[in-house]
């Protein structure tokens, strides 16, 4: 499928200006991949934020703090959903269009979490900005790779998922910083001016295209026919899973486990974001060099590096470093679990991209889960970290079926 923002009309002849197609110069693509990451920076950040937030969220709207803590399942299941439904309604739509019309709908819903008057519209905002947010990150790194040619496109997809490691290192601990000082709204209302400067930055260095893809839903659809698809969205739902199984439960770990204070844990989940903008980029141009080197390496690191902090555990020092290198190796996943998934449904960019965001975060859900019924089973608090290993080693198995259903196919 041709992208609608790789096309480029040919300039008119110097003896024949044509005002009415005349066309300002196209900015560079570095420019429009640094408006595509801040907006995956503002998604990031308007995830996690609540996190931190939720005591006072809880007291404010009147609710107990395990009801509360359905503002971050529910965006979970948000993302899900609204990544592939949004996607495939706006099929039609070009893609720069399509991308300002999601960041309007972000916007909206920043205004109806800020002002929200009860602890059900405030869900309800927090789940519009879900939808929003999961298509936005699945068609912006479709459009990323538009923007670069095929040789770079693992390092454009890197490009925008450091947003999200930017998000993790400042915008969740400034964003929670402002909500305990001016109260929680205040939080919600600095996410939507950043939606608004969003807006903006798209607009302005986003070049244009024509007025809508050439694929319609159907032909995009037709895609998910191949069996490589789904195994490399497997392997990305399993892949990704270890990153939150571990990162859910890490408070405990850190203080009843390795023996740190209660402040300790905001450090040292500072240092997993630090890994994580490390470790993305780094991935994306590792991928673009060696596509199933660099998978394979990533998926590795993600099984290991669990087992690698079971064995560490009661070392503080050892812990703060190999939870550093968790971080790097939770971001390199990212670019060739996308990109692999991009190159198996060529034709179906914007949905196949969409659907592997709702991977991403089933295995966010999935994980998480199992770890905590593991818990509640009344396994020890480094029982996630051997389920982390064994997500991560069936995402490798997944990768390499895939890799082997491509050569069969």
């Amino acid at each position: 499928m041709t992208s609608d923002l790789s096309a480029r009309r040919a300039p008119c002849p110097a003896s024949s200006p044509s005002p009415t197609n005349a066309r300002a110069p196209e900015l560079p693509a570095g420019a429009a991949l640094f408006a595509l990451a801040l907006g995956a920076f503002a998604v990031g950040s308007a995830e996690v934020v609540v996190a931190g937030l939720l005591p006072r969220i809880a007291e404010d709207t009147g609710v107990s703090l395990p009801t509360a803590g359905v503002l971050v399942s529910g965006y979970a299941v948000g993302m899900v959903v609204g990544a592939p439904l949004l996607t495939a309604l706006g099929v039609r739509v070009a893609r720069r269009r399509m991308l300002l019309y999601l960041v309007g709908l972000f916007i909206a819903a920043g205004l109806v979490t800020a002002l929200a008057p009860g602890f059900g519209a405030l869900l309800a905002g927090r789940v519009l900005s879900a939808l929003a947010g999961g298509a936005y990150v699945g068609i912006a790194s479709a459009v990323a790779t538009s923007l670069v040619p095929a040789r770079r496109r693992a390092g454009a997809i890197a490009a925008v998922f450091t947003g999200l490691g930017l998000a993790n290192v400042l915008g969740v601990p400034g964003g929670t910083a402002l909500g305990q000082a001016l109260g929680w709204r205040a939080t919600f209302w600095a996410v939507t001016a950043l939606g608004v400067v969003l807006l903006v930055a798209l607009a302005v260095l986003l070049p244009h295209g024509p007025a809508a893809p050439r694929a319609g839903l159907r032909a995009e659809l037709r895609v998910f026919r191949r069996a490589g698809v789904w195994l490399a969205l497997a392997a990305t739902a399993f892949g990704w899973a270890p990153f939150l199984t571990v990162l859910t439960y890490v408070s405990p770990l850190l203080t009843e486990v390795t023996g740190f204070g209660s402040g300790a844990v905001p450090v040292v989940l500072m240092l997993v974001g630090v890994g994580m903008v490390v470790g993305t980029p780094l991935a994306g141009r590792l991928a673009d060099r060696a596509p199933a080197a660099a998978l394979y390496a990533a998926l590795a690191g993600v099984t290991a590096v669990p087992l690698l902090l079971l064995a560490a555990v009661h070392s503080r020092a050892a812990v703060a470093a190999v939870f550093l290198l968790f971080g790097l190796a939770g971001g390199a996943v990212i670019p060739p679990l996308q990109a692999r998934v991009l190159a198996r449904a060529s034709g179906a960019d914007n949905l196949a991209s969409a659907a592997n965001i709702s991977a991403f975060n089933i295995g966010n859900a999935g994980g998480p889960l199992l770890a905590g019924a593991a818990l509640s089973a009344g396994a020890g608090y480094t029982a996630p970290l051997g389920i982390a290993a064994a997500l991560g080693a069936v995402g490798l198995a997944l990768a390499w079926a895939a890799q082997r259903s491509d050569r069969r196919g």
